[in-house]
């Protein structure tokens, strides 16, 4: 049995000022799920959404206090609770963070 890897994306209904033209962090998020499990089919994932405006407790709640006090970019992509990404999320490094996961 592999280890599951937590994705999450951060982000709200509306999108950030500098991220007019790119797609909604719900989007982004189920752009990742369908491409990361179509890249690594042999993987297990657990993706989930957190509105930056309702995070919740605990790291989701640390997180979207993050990104409005440190004006971090949403959407913004975690892996196993670790920033990987954000405002423009590249796949390229998001796998490049999952094949090392994988290795360790």
């Amino acid at each position: 049995m592999s280890k599951v890897l937590t994705i999450k994306v951060y982000g709200a209904e509306k999108k950030c000022p500098s991220c007019i033209n790119m797609p909604s962090a719900l989007e982004t998020k189920e752009w990742l799920e369908a491409a990361l499990t179509r890249k690594y089919p042999e993987r297990d994932f657990e993706f989930f959404y957190v509105d930056i405006e309702n995070p919740g407790e605990g790291i989701d709640k640390e997180v979207a206090k993050q990104i409005f006090e440190n004006d971090l970019l949403y959407p913004l992509v975690t892996i196993e609770n670790e920033i990987v990404a954000e405002g423009d999320p590249r796949l390229n490094r998001i796998s490049k963070k999952i094949e090392e996961l994988y290795q360790s």
